[in-house]
């Protein structure tokens, strides 16, 4: 089995995972070039980030600005304490991640059938059943892999989704070896209570410190769904700088949760993130101003 990820510790320390480089840039329509993605996930490295999702092999036919993964990780900023992932598809991407220095893994299902057709044009069972190469690579280097469960909550074609069917396939990741598995409010529909009732069917499943949580701000509750899942026993959660991203395969997905805000509600709790509010709030700005990526 895969190393496990290390897990921040106590009621007064969060891990927030960035993802802007990659979830946050997949859905752009116009290129942004390789130096300047390198650029963001320096300068995001410089922010104290310890977790950073910085691109995705899969194939550039269906994600095209993620056509230059292979230089962006071999480019990527290197810290100490820094942990860089990459999202495989497959055995395939898996092998070209790890060649290129990926330090970790990350595979993505989903608790949608009919999503996961529309986005891997496969069943959630041969979803799955690609894993198991890419689990195998990932022991061989000694590599954690993360899970997502996109549609955690509700699926853009076939609405709310069971909290059962949310633990059935967190079983599954967990049986396969993932050290982490994220459930995602990818459509970003979710309230409070039914993530509540998510999480909680999940936890049957996973024990807390194997959990996180992805919410995108569509309806503009994330961040209180962030904290009912905090309340469950998470203690890691993702967001993008500036908010960017959506799921190019998710209709109405806006951006995930803007790192920012994520930052200064933790900060307002007093718990610890280790993020410099400061310089993420200078990227943040710039990209607001249209000033960080000469192409968008």
């Amino acid at each position: 089995m895969p190393p496990s990820i290390e897990q921040p510790g106590g009621d007064r320390q969060v891990t927030i995972v960035e993802v802007g480089p990659r979830d946050g840039l997949q859905n752009e329509k116009r290129l942004v070039s390789t130096g300047e993605k390198l650029r963001l996930i320096g300068m995001l490295a410089d922010c104290g980030f310890a977790r950073i999702e910085a691109t995705a092999f899969v194939s550039p036919k269906w994600v095209p600005q993620m056509a230059d993964h292979e230089a962006v990780m071999r480019g990527a900023a290197r810290r100490a304490g820094l942990v860089l992932s990459a999202l495989v598809p497959n055995e395939q991407g898996a092998r070209a991640a790890i060649a290129a220095g990926a330090q970790e893994l990350a595979v993505f299902t989903s608790a949608s059938e009919t999503f996961s057709k529309r986005n891997t044009n496969c069943t959630i069972e041969e979803g799955l059943a690609r894993f198991v190469p890419v689990m195998a690579l990932a022991a061989e280097h000694a590599l954690p892999v993360r899970g997502y469960v996109s549609c955690a909550v509700d699926c853009p074609y076939e609405g709310p989704i069971e909290p059962g069917a949310v633990a059935k396939v967190v079983a599954r990741l967990r049986d396969l070896g993932c050290a982490e598995i994220a459930v995602a409010d990818t459509i970003g529909r979710a309230t409070p209570e039914r993530v509540h009732a998510m999480v909680l069917a999940t936890l049957e499943e996973a024990e807390a410190a194997r959990l996180a949580g992805h919410f995108h701000d569509t309806s503009g509750l994330a961040l209180a769904n962030v904290d009912a899942a905090w309340d469950l026993g998470l203690r890691v959660f993702d967001s993008a700088a500036g908010g960017l991203g959506g799921c190019p395969y998710a209709p109405g997905a806006a951006g995930n949760l803007r790192s920012g805000a994520l930052v200064e509600h933790f900060a307002s709790r007093g718990i610890a993130t280790g993020v410099n509010r400061e310089l993420l709030a200078e990227i943040e700005n710039m990209l607001a101003e249209g000033a960080f990526f000469s192409e968008l």
